[in-house]
């Protein structure tokens, strides 16, 4: 068996594998952030209260955070390497995804629409999500940000052209031949899969030569011992849930991740009352993506000089997102709704870039391959109640503009938790710095003895010099 080198090669087919992630991403994550147009027509189609709708989103918010968890964290044994690449899981991804869009388009029943579109288009979207990013890793080094940023940046910009799209397949073939349609764009994912070429790794190179320089019951025997080998083991630590400061960050990403989803969900409908059209109604998502993508890069830039504190900036965003949501259903008319969700997406983008190297300087980086599958397990939680909780807030208020004050409220409590989590750590620091601080050497009488005896000695030397 042929093998290529295992070094990340920063450059050359690896621009090939950011592409293929970046189209993933786009057809991924865009897809899940414009699903909100779908909304009405679902819920006017099955004449349902809008919690009950809500479920759909919820859902596959829910499996996709769980997929995340189940693929990224879990030790995978060195034996098995040849047999599951981020190819093979992408293009796994991609079938999942066109099975859910696909069976939506039969619209049986509500239920039928929580198993289709939520779980395997979510199960989809994370089995192509995940290894798509990994990838990316793998072939890049020293050019891995840049790398990522680009990978990344396929959210943004498919989800700046999806809305107006999707409105206008909608317009023509109904809200099942979109899904349809959509589903059928999404086996492009099992395309990009193919592209991914894995990186031959140590441990397939030293299987390939055990098989051919040895007979095939050694070669097995050299497999079992690298598959029981912890160098090739990834230990998750669950000891983390023990650690005040990762459990105080978990507690903020349940809340946030319960507002987070909700304004996406209802903007459409909220625009809809307004008596906004549905092709302005549209580009408010295009809206929506393009400040995301300049609040990421504004903000990724902004902390990458260490200016402030990571976790300061996150409050900071924070509190500015949970200020554009209350004052977003203040508007009445497209140019308002328009403005207030500029805003909106624009702190968005900022809170994303900085998250996730918030969670790294909390636990540290031994631990943050483990911390990231944890809080992505945890954080699920919260996005699988926040849609369902805002519809039956807006079912009972009788208007969508409760559904955004609900998640304003709920982001504010989740900054309550930064601001304690930053408290703790200045609390730890300020106790190193004191443990640390070098003490005063105390003489007891036996030193100042021996101190006196050499002072003696020294004089005694300088008389008879």
């Amino acid at each position: 068996m042929q093998a290529k080198d295992s070094n990340p090669p920063d450059g050359g087919y690896g621009w090939v594998v950011v592409v293929s992630a970046f189209m993933v991403m786009g057809l991924t994550a865009a897809v899940l952030k414009t699903f909100g147009l779908f909304f009405v027509e679902i819920q006017q189609h099955f004449d349902e209260l809008a919690s009950t709708t809500s479920w759909i989103t919820s859902v596959t918010i829910a499996i996709f955070h769980l997929g995340v968890f189940a693929v990224d964290p879990a030790p995978v044994a060195s034996s098995l390497c040849a047999r599951y690449t981020h190819r093979a899981v992408v293009i796994t991804g991609g079938l999942l995804a066109f099975s859910g869009m696909a069976l939506g388009f039969l619209g049986l029943n509500i239920a039928w629409m929580y198993a289709t579109i939520g779980f395997l288009q979510g199960l989809g979207i994370s089995f192509s999500w995940t290894p798509a990013i990994s990838i990316v890793s793998h072939y890049f080094s020293k050019k891995r940000a840049l790398a990522n940023a680009v990978a990344s940046a396929g959210e943004c910009a498919f989800a700046l052209t999806f809305g107006p799209f999707f409105q206008w397949l909608m317009s023509q073939y109904g809200w099942k031949g979109a899904l349809l349609i959509i589903g059928g764009i999404q086996l492009n994912i099992c395309v990009c899969g193919v592209l991914m070429r894995p990186l031959a790794s140590s441990c397939l190179l030293e299987a390939s030569h055990s098989e051919t320089e040895t007979p095939s019951g050694n070669a097995a025997s050299r497999r079992d011992k690298e598959a029981k080998s912890p160098i090739t083991h990834k230990t998750f630590n669950w000891m983390l849930v023990r650690q005040p400061e990762f459990v105080l960050y978990a507690f903020f990403g349940i809340l946030a991740a319960m507002s987070f989803f909700v304004p996406p969900l209802f903007l459409v409908p909220l625009s809809y009352s307004l008596g906004i059209d549905e092709w302005r109604t549209a580009t408010l998502l295009s809206i929506l993506a393009m400040v995301d993508f300049a609040g990421r890069l504004l903000c990724g830039w902004y902390a990458s000089l260490h200016v402030t504190k990571t976790v300061h900036l996150l409050a900071m965003t924070i509190t500015l997102i949970s200020t554009s949501l209350m004052l977003l259903p203040l508007a009445n008319s497209y140019l308002s709704l328009a403005v207030f969700t500029g805003f909106y997406g624009f702190f968005f983008g900022t809170t994303v870039a900085v998250h996730i190297t918030v969670l790294a300087d909390v636990v540290g980086m031994p631990d943050f391959d483990s911390a990231l599958g944890l809080f992505m397990l945890i954080r699920s939680s919260g996005g699988f109640v926040g849609p369902p909780l805002a519809g039956v807030i807006v079912d009972m208020a009788g208007d969508y503009r409760a559904g955004f004050y609900m998640a304003g409220a709920t982001l504010v409590l989740s900054a309550g938790f930064l601001v304690t989590l930053d408290q703790l750590q200045q609390r730890k620091e300020r106790g190193n710095k004191t443990n640390n601080k070098p003490e005063k050497p105390i003489l007891t009488y036996p030193s100042l003895h021996l101190l006196k005896l050499q002072n003696r000695r020294y004089q005694e030397h300088d008389v008879v010099v």
